[in-house]
């Protein structure tokens, strides 16, 4: 039996729909639209507790004084202790007078024979001077009286100087407190021989309370005399006492790099407060006029080499580049002076992988979606 041939139309379309297979199977599938990046937002915070410096801190007496003899000698004994509360005028150690009580002795004696020699020359010049009258006696001979008795004069007010110090030495055993305060430390021992001007306590007056903080260097420019300050001690955790910097020091420390300074506690706070006690003082890093707040990591480059933060756009959840203007950094939070509103939808982190235009899904701390209409995280069903 005789097979037909196929017709020419036949094979035609036979060999276009193997081409279009063949070519159908070749192609590439179509790539799927990008899904749209989870990001962190936030809104600017208000100028607050978060744009403020904290710093560690000692309670201190804004009168410190280190408590010496003027003379040197043996310690005799100590009247007080460290921690003692004492008064202005009270006696707090004694040295051994004997060998001041001989130097005033030696120094009266002086004073005696200086007394005596004046006397004798204030003598011998009225003699002189009747003799001169009746002239006895020559001219020169009247001036050598007066001579001497002007240097029997000038010896006996050194004498009676030196008779005076002498007596203010002896007076200068005993070791008195300056003004009321709380002896904060000894440093000497009964018994002990000690030199004029070594510290035998240190006084810490009652006049009013510090708290001793460093500033670091790189942020100094940012403090001043008399900015108000906030102190928290550490066994009353909440509390806040109010206060102000009193002190700054005029150069850094030359190893730490640091300026000293003194925030003093107000008069009527400082009850129950004690010498030695850890604080933390709270500083406000920028003025109220300083705008708002935004986290630390929402700082990226700014095209034109300044200062930019990622914006969502609430209605097409793409990204925005928008330039602002910064102001000193804090530890956690940066403050915007201009380029922001309250209300911007600020990516809070990740922003060195984000770019413009790129769509994203805005979503809260918890990695809950942000109501964008509400501004406000969605409820979690």
């Amino acid at each position: 039996m005789l097979r037909s041939k196929p017709r020419p139309n036949a094979r035609l379309w036979l060999a276009a729909g193997a081409l279009a297979w063949a070519l159908g199977g070749c192609s590439a599938p179509a790539e799927p639209e990008a899904a749209a990046r989870p990001v962190l937002v936030v809104h600017p915070d208000a100028v607050g507790d978060a744009g403020a410096w904290t710093f560690p801190g000692e309670i201190r007496a804004r009168e410190e004084s280190a408590l010496a003899f003027q003379v040197g000698g043996q310690l005799l004994r100590r009247e007080v202790d460290a921690g003692a509360h004492v008064t202005r005028g009270q006696i707090l150690a004694e040295i051994a007078p004997d060998d001041l009580r001989l130097q005033q002795q030696s120094a009266q004696a002086q004073v005696a024979a200086a007394e005596a020699e004046y006397t004798r020359a204030r003598t011998d010049r009225d003699r002189y001077a009747a003799l001169v009258d009746q002239q006895l006696v020559s001219r020169s001979q009247m001036d050598a009286q007066d001579a001497a008795y002007r240097a029997a004069q000038s010896q006996l007010r050194a004498a009676r100087a030196q008779a005076d110090v002498a007596g203010n030495q002896a007076g200068y055993t005993r070791l008195r407190a300056p003004r009321d305060g709380v002896i904060a430390s000894r440093e000497a021992e009964a018994g002990q021989v000690v030199a004029a001007g070594q510290a035998i306590f240190m006084l810490a007056g009652d006049a009013g309370r510090e708290v001793a903080i460093a500033l670091p260097e790189s942020r100094i420019a940012a403090f001043a005399v008399g900015q108000a300050a906030q102190i928290e001690l550490w066994n009353r955790p909440g509390e806040r006492i109010a206060g102000n910097i009193r002190e700054i020091s005029a150069a850094a420390d030359p190893q730490a790099r640091t300026y000293a300074a003194r925030v003093a506690l107000d008069a009527d706070a400082i009850d129950g407060v004690e010498l030695g006690q850890s604080a933390r003082v709270t500083i406000a890093a920028e003025r109220a006029d300083d705008g708002l707040l935004v986290p630390l990591a929402a700082i990226q480059p700014g095209p034109e080499g300044g200062k930019a933060v990622w914006v969502v756009d609430p209605a097409t959840h793409t990204l925005q580049s928008i330039p602002v203007e910064t102001g000193a950094y804090g530890a956690r939070m940066v403050p915007v002076r201009s380029g922001l509103t309250p209300d911007a939808l600020v990516v809070a982190a990740g922003g060195h992988l984000l770019r413009v235009g790129q769509r994203v899904t805005p979503v809260d701390r918890e990695n809950r979606p942000y109501r964008l209409d509400a501004s406000k995280p969605a409820a979690s069903e």
